[in-house]
């Protein structure tokens, strides 16, 4: 191991649990879990990426109810057929050496009313507000249509609970934390941006009320979980059709980040300036998401993360840095299940990903290629 690199192989403590290095596996969809159920694809596929070393695991989004997804073969963890699933996954990885946390996961109005999960769940699709995201593509529905204008929630503090019950099961289930899915344009960041939130109640309006929900979740999490909740938040991110002004953008989330560190999390994860096309034009927020957050974490027991197209380098020097505490790979993960010995030995992480089964099984129906096929490297 090259000695730039040893930053990423110091122990780390994390609420109440020590990583063995600092080289963690963001949340990933993958929708190999047939009807929403974790089964024995998921318990290999995360095996091989705790034999890889994974300081942590970030489950793929998981869902905290029944729910109309582009991704049909998502899981969840609202029944105890997905909690036994799951139980196995988190036993396998804990019996690897590697730790797991659970992304809870609501996609508010990027679900759609005619998927056929949404109509089993009986309820429309729910948002902060009646306002359309732009973009999607349902390509289980005829036509593929794209996202249509959702439902207002009446009353946001039954979502709320739903994420609280969440969690419980996470807890049953073995997991060691759970992780807030914040990011990416879901229903957390709607509440926060004014183009998709424009509730005139305690949930909407201003920056304050705008955080409201996000903030009372993470409480209803820590309840749950203690100091083993941490958030996901990608402020500079357009996906899914979010996105202010700069300065808005800043107001809202450095006013975010303030309260949600004064509860006592064990860590935020952001996400990188990452943007995406809606309707041909660039959708995204262009600033240092570091520069422009890192000191609003005051509490020196939350750690700091950074996701989104990092080299092993970029990371350890961030770290030495002490800009951040851990870094966070995702798309390496796809293609090496042993990302974390390739770094420390020095294996190249050149394995190309297939991206034709990246959410989907191969020609031939078979859901473990692209999935647990990928080799890992050969150590003496």
């Amino acid at each position: 191991m090259s000695q730039n690199l040893q930053a990423l192989f110091k122990p780390l403590k994390l609420g109440n649990i020590v990583l063995p290095n600092r080289i963690t596996m963001s949340a990933l969809t993958r929708n190999r879990a047939r009807n929403t159920i974790p089964n024995d694809n998921l318990v290999e596929y995360y095996t091989q990426r705790a034999q890889g070393g994974a300081g942590l695991i970030v489950s793929e989004g998981t869902l905290i109810t029944r729910q109309g997804t582009e991704w049909q073969h998502a899981p969840g963890i609202w029944s105890s057929e997905q909690v036994a699933g799951w139980k196995k996954v988190t036993d396998a990885v804990h019996a690897n050496g590697s730790f797991i946390y659970s992304q809870l996961w609501h996609l508010g109005r990027v679900s759609h009313p005619d998927a056929p999960e949404q109509k089993l769940a009986g309820v429309p699709v729910y948002a902060p507000s009646a306002i359309s995201a732009r973009g999607g593509a349902f390509r289980f529905l005829p036509g593929r249509p794209g996202y249509v204008t959702p439902t207002e929630v009446p009353d946001p503090s039954v979502i709320i609970e739903q994420f609280k019950q969440a969690a419980v099961n996470a807890k049953e289930a073995g997991f060691d934390g759970v992780e807030l899915h914040g990011a990416n344009g879901y229903l957390i960041a709607q509440f926060l941006d004014y183009n998709s939130n424009q509730r005139t109640d305690q949930w909407g309006g201003s920056v304050e009320n705008r955080s409201r929900f996000g903030l009372e979740v993470l409480k209803a999490l820590t309840s749950v979980f203690g100091r083993n909740v941490g958030v996901k938040l990608s402020p500079a991110g357009g996906y899914n059709d979010v996105g202010m002004e700069l300065q808005d953008t800043l107001d809202i989330y450095r006013y975010f980040v303030t309260e949600a560190d004064k509860l006592g999390l064990s860590y935020f994860t952001f996400v990188r300036f990452a943007p995406t096309e809606v309707d041909g034009k660039e959708r995204a927020t262009e600033h240092d998401v570091l520069e422009s957050y890192r000191s609003y974490v005051k509490d020196p027991e939350t750690k700091v993360f950074l996701n989104w197209g990092l080299t092993p380098e970029e990371g350890a020097k961030f770290i030495d840095e002490g800009k951040i505490d851990a870094a966070s790979f995702g798309r390496l993960w796809v293609s090496h299940p042993d990302v974390t010995k390739r770094i420390k030995f020095g294996k190249p992480l050149d394995t190309p990903i297939n991206y034709m089964t990246v959410y989907n099984p191969d020609e031939d129906g078979r859901w473990e290629a692209g999935y647990t096929d990928y080799p890992a490297a050969q150590y003496d």
